[in-house]
């Protein structure tokens, strides 16, 4: 089988934007997601009547159901009762919504492998609820939960190739429009992989490096 060159040249700047795109949505929903796991996973920490209630049913539910039920119901479901969003929106919300799951799941964990002895020395010198989350409790949190963090981040990453099914021209819907007009399938497939890998590898890379770090500052070598 003999690539043609000549139309994958032709088809980067497409891929070019749809990469962008990618990267925006992934970019707001990863930090969104961070966000709202954090602030959720505290509250879970501190076991807040009613609101932890219900945070743990968000999390069952947007853990147990497909981003791309949870797009559509955005994008579809929504106009029916008068909320009319763009689909760059709904993708937005849509993996933040997802993300958000996980990563209040992967900050809690954190929260929860700190030790109890430190805790209550931090309470022994007078600090307050507060002052402990940020100065003992969310630091060590955070550096535990690196590794599920970065899982959490690669994976929002790659699930925004289902948004294409909601009129968004990402990486996947490129792909396939071009395999539908040009009939260039191994050529789109290609340079869809490769789109994925230039972005998804650095990145993967970079979370490796520093979960290293992170663990070497805590254990040493």
């Amino acid at each position: 089988m003999q690539l043609n060159w000549e139309f994958m040249i032709e088809s980067l700047p497409l891929y070019g934007a749809a990469m962008w795109l990618t990267f925006k949505l992934a970019f707001w929903g990863i930090l969104f997601s961070l966000l709202i796991g954090l602030v959720f996973s505290v509250i879970l920490y501190y076991k807040v009547k009613v609101v932890s209630s219900v945070i743990l049913a968000y999390v069952e539910l947007s853990r147990n159901t497909p981003l791309l039920v949870q797009l559509f119901f955005l994008y579809y479901g929504l106009p029916k009762v008068g909320v009319h969003l763009s689909e760059t929106a709904c993708a937005i919300i849509g993996l933040t919504f997802l993300g958000g799951s996980y990563m209040t799941e992967a900050f809690r964990s954190g929260i929860e492998a700190v030790g109890r002895t430190q805790i209550e020395s931090g309470l022994s010198i007078g600090l307050s609820k507060v002052q402990l989350a940020r100065y003992v409790i969310l630091p060590q949190a955070f550096a535990i939960s690196i590794p599920s963090l970065g899982a959490n981040v690669i994976f929002l990453l790659k699930e925004t190739s289902i948004v294409g099914a909601i009129a968004l021209m990402d990486l996947m819907n490129v792909a396939k429009d071009l395999i539908g007009m040009y009939y260039k399938t191994a050529e789109s497939l290609l340079l869809l992989v490769l789109a994925y890998l230039v972005m998804v590898l650095p990145l993967s890379l970079v979370l490796s490096w520093v979960e290293r770090k992170v663990r070497y500052a805590e254990f040493g070598d």
